[in-house]
């Protein structure tokens, strides 16, 4: 019964802190998107050399957008003109990155896991996004039209003054809360069964820091399990506490979140197959450096 009712607390106070942390981040997020215009956008894209590539990344990180959100901005902005490779780094660190995550990520690991994931990240996606442009992968785009809007939600206009901006940012934060709500509902669910009632030994023998090949291998379980970071997140908390080392954590994280099947699908699409394996590898790679990367700094 003790043992119940410690994993009932755990599950009632991670769900009450990543609801505040996921309506008041998203609010700012979607009002600070008011106040971007799409030619503004293209024109940042549009940059020479690596610049617009981390800006592309920067976009990506400032959209707690869902997979069939992304795809169809994603042909918008190739149809727009956009560099290629700017928009190929705004497709890997759109679901990797966003405020959201981060927050989490910095709320419940730490500051300098939050660091070093969108550290990784984030170069990742610049740099992914750069060398793909330069290798011709824009002729791996199909010629497809895919109407935004699958996920349900209805995006309003943009109204003019600050009160009116922000109501609506907030009815759009609510909005994408609700499309993500079942997603993080089940992962605080399954952390905190684990939290509750897996032995701490069988963790740590498996996934520790004494396994070299936990984060390579934690990598690729994320693949099947997870659908969005939001569901993720939770789950890595709840396995780090119990021994799992934080380098396997952020492996698993990366790997789930950017790697799900529903978005690999949605990008296939779009994206001819070789340049979604491309995709699955750069992102598999990723995860694996980063969680090399901060084993060693932890």
């Amino acid at each position: 019964m003790e043992t119940l009712i410690k994993t009932v607390q755990y599950f009632l106070f991670i769900t009450a802190e990543l609801t505040v942390l996921f309506l008041g981040i998203s609010t700012l997020v979607a009002l600070l998107l008011m106040y971007v215009s799409q030619e503004r956008l293209r024109g940042w894209l549009g940059r020479p050399g690596l610049s617009g590539n981390f800006l592309g990344a920067v976009f990506g990180s400032l959209t707690p957008f869902c997979a069939c959100s992304t795809i169809p901005m994603t042909l918008g902005m190739l149809n727009a003109g956009a560099p290629f490779g700017a928009v190929m780094s705004f497709v890997i660190s759109s679901p990797l990155l966003n405020p959201v995550i981060l927050s989490m990520f910095a709320t419940l690991i730490g500051l300098r896991a939050a660091a070093v994931y969108f550290g990784v990240t984030f170069l990742g996606s610049a740099l992914f996004g750069f060398f793909l442009e330069k290798g011709g992968g824009a002729r791996f785009v199909k010629n497809v039209r895919v109407k935004p809007g699958c996920c349900g939600e209805t995006r309003e206009e943009v109204p003019t003054g600050f009160t009116p901006r922000l109501r609506v940012a907030f009815r759009t934060a609510w909005s994408d809360f609700k499309a993500v709500l079942v997603y993080l509902l089940i992962g605080v669910g399954v952390g905190a069964g684990i939290y509750g009632y897996v032995p701490q030994d069988f963790v740590a023998g498996i996934a520790g820091p004494g396994n070299p090949f936990a984060i390579p291998i934690a990598a690729i379980v994320g693949i099947p399990l997870y659908i969005r970071a939001e569901t993720a997140i939770p789950i890595g908390i709840a396995l780090s506490q119990k021994g799992m080392s934080i380098g396997a954590v952020i492996a698993l994280i990366i790997g789930g979140a950017g790697m799900a099947i529903p978005e690999m699908a949605m990008l296939a699409s779009i994206f001819r197959k070789r340049l979604v394996a491309a995709i699955v590898f750069v992102i598999w790679t990723t995860a694996v450096i980063g969680g090399y990367v901060f084993n060693a700094i932890a």
